[in-house]
């Protein structure tokens, strides 16, 4: 279930993106303190893509990821690169070790890949609400109902709309 979330909100990104041409992707926006979606994007895919890429090491550091500014500028970088994701995300369930440096120190902690999974999901889906809101500068652009709302909230709608 939770891979098949996942997917889905990969497939929401590339939706997005495909719909962006690069100067948009690159568009300054003051309601995203003058970031731009695909600097969000960037973020999104590179969180993903240090999990994904550490999974055999099993030692996933966030902090100290890959910064790949051509995927915040170039639609076809981000697509391609979300395109690979969604192809090796489909892995068993293992524990792996999180290393962050929140507090000034470095500190291990153990987890394990669904775990980062949902962490990932749900960052991703933070960071779409935002885009959403640099979207609407951009009317020729077409949003799901579910990009940029959590699972469990597209649930309470259901339950209410009943």
């Amino acid at each position: 279930m939770l891979i098949r979330f996942l997917k889905a909100n990969i497939k929401e990104n590339i939706k997005v993106l495909r719909q962006l041409s690069n100067e948009e992707l690159c568009k300054k926006n003051p309601e995203l303190s003058q970031a731009t979606i695909g600097e969000h994007m960037r973020h999104i895919i590179e969180l993903m893509g240090c999990l994904l890429d550490n999974y055999e090491e099993g030692i996933i550091n966030y902090d100290n990821r890959n910064r790949t500014i051509q995927i915040q500028s170039d639609v076809n970088c981000a697509i391609s690169v979300l395109e690979r994701q969604l192809a090796i995300i489909d892995k068993q369930n293992k524990q792996l070790s999180l290393i962050h440096n929140c507090f000034s120190t470095e500190e291990v902690l153990p987890t394990n890949y669904f775990r980062e999974l949902l962490y990932n999901l749900e960052h991703s889906i933070h960071h779409q609400a935002l885009i959403k809101v640099a979207l609407y500068n951009f009317p020729h652009i077409i949003i799901s109902d579910s990009f940029g709302v959590a699972p469990s909230t597209l649930e309470y709608r259901k339950q209410c709309a009943q």
